[in-house]
This record gives structure tokens, sequence and C-alpha cells, in this order.
């Protein structure tokens, strides 16, 4: 089963950058959709940006035009570039496969956003 580690999290300032990065402990070739979550204090995970396997994509409103999800099929990678970050953006962001419940979730990478 394949396990996925993010990192690239950390303390930026608002309006600042971060990318993101996950990597796949096997082949993602064959997950049709990888996507960037975030769970924020006391709210639900939630899906904010997502990549077919062919590279068609699609981002939350909330961050839609600020961030950008590429995935490499031979390295295994996903990556969220996320740009003009807000204080609002703080949370904790994991990579994952959409729409499959039983692949474990990785610990994720912590973003925090000073304002």
């Amino acid at each position: 089963q394949v396990q996925l580690v993010e990192s690239g999290g950390g303390l930026v300032q608002a309006g600042g950058s971060l990318t993101l990065s996950c990597a796949a402990s096997g082949s993602i070739f064959s997950i049709n959709t990888m996507g960037w979550y975030r769970q924020a204090p006391g709210k639900e995970r939630e899906l904010v940006a997502a990549i077919t396997r062919g590279g068609t994509t699609n981002y939350a409103d909330s961050m839609r035009g600020r961030v950008t999800i590429s995935r490499n099929n031979v390295k295994n990678t996903v990556h969220l570039q996320m740009n003009s970050l807000k204080p609002e953006d703080t949370a904790v962001y994991y990579c994952h496969a959409v729409g499959a419940p039983g692949l474990p979730w990785g610990q994720g990478t912590q973003v925090f956003v000073s304002s």
C-alpha cells in the first residue's frame, strides 16, 4: 500500500509563499486523482487542490488563483505551490488520493501564516 509523506511546511508571513511536497513510497500512476487537503484547528479536513493522472486540476474557491498543484508520475511526487498566503491558510496540509478512504493518511505538514 502506498504511503505518503508530506514536507515543506513552516512559518511564513502573510503574503509569503511555500511549496509543499508529497513523496509516495510507491507508484501513484494508478491513482487517478491526487489531492492536497488541509485541516485547521477546530475545522474539518477540506480538499483544496486536486490533479488527475492526466494533469487536469481543480481548486477550492478559497485558494484558487493562489495555489498550483502538480504531480510527477515517474518520481511519484505531488507538489503544492502556495502564494499570497493568508493567516486563514494556517492548517496542517495533507496529500492523499481523492476517493480512496482506505489509504492511510500521512502525518501532514504544518503551515502557519502570521499576520
